[in-house]
């Protein structure tokens, strides 16, 4: 009679002990799977914002985003890429095609023999630069590169190529004759200098 009023209780404080468990488990697991979700709804807003476009095709980018620069310019141009379904490279090949026609309209609105001149051509060049320089910004790409070095070097060989360049050359030979024989004259005069120097100290002492 001892042993089994002794084991009734011990049973049901050890059921007590596993029913409060089970509890405090589930009520920990509930706070924390709200957590999450509050987590997730709260990154979805900002990985929106990142992205700039969004295309409707798939293969452009990753997951058929279009990533697009933060300068006010850019929204022209990646619009204009977005409307045509072009991918980056694409598009960039366009977009400074236009940059080269402003500058052979500039180039061409001046007299040939003024294509020598930097004062005449430098805002042009400048202009063609920072517009090829500011397409690959907007549409996250590298500058330079090799579709606008190759640009370069058909303009300069349009428009730069019989331009005087001024080689490096030897100076006069009277120059270098009083550049050789200065040192030569001033050798002696030291000498001189030195041994007059000497005897006054010898006399001296």
């Amino acid at each position: 009679m001892a042993h089994i009023s002794t084991s009734k209780p011990a049973g049901t404080l050890l059921f007590w002990v596993s029913l409060c468990l089970m509890v405090s488990t589930t009520l920990t697991l509930v706070p924390n799977e709200q957590k999450e979700t509050r987590r997730t709804t709260l990154t979805v807003p900002t990985e929106v914002q990142t992205t700039a476009y969004t295309r409707a095709g798939i293969g452009y980018g990753d997951g058929g985003t279009f990533g697009c620069g933060n300068k006010s310019i850019c929204d022209t141009y990646c619009s204009f890429c977005m409307n045509y379904s072009l991918i980056s490279q694409e598009c960039y090949g366009l977009l400074v095609q236009l940059c080269q026609y402003n500058f052979v309209a500039a180039m061409d609105s001046m007299n040939s023999t003024d294509w020598c001149s930097l004062e005449k051509v430098k805002s042009a060049y400048n202009n063609f630069t920072v517009c090829t320089e500011t397409v690959a910004e907007c549409l996250l790409l590298p500058w330079p590169n090799q579709l606008v070095e190759q640009m370069f070097v058909n303009i300069h060989s349009t428009y730069f190529h019989d331009c005087p360049t001024e080689a490096l050359r030897d100076p006069p030979p009277s120059i270098i004759l009083a550049l050789v024989m200065t040192p030569i004259c001033l050798i002696p005069v030291m000498v001189v200098l030195v041994v007059l120097k000497t005897k006054n100290g010898d006399r001296r002492s």
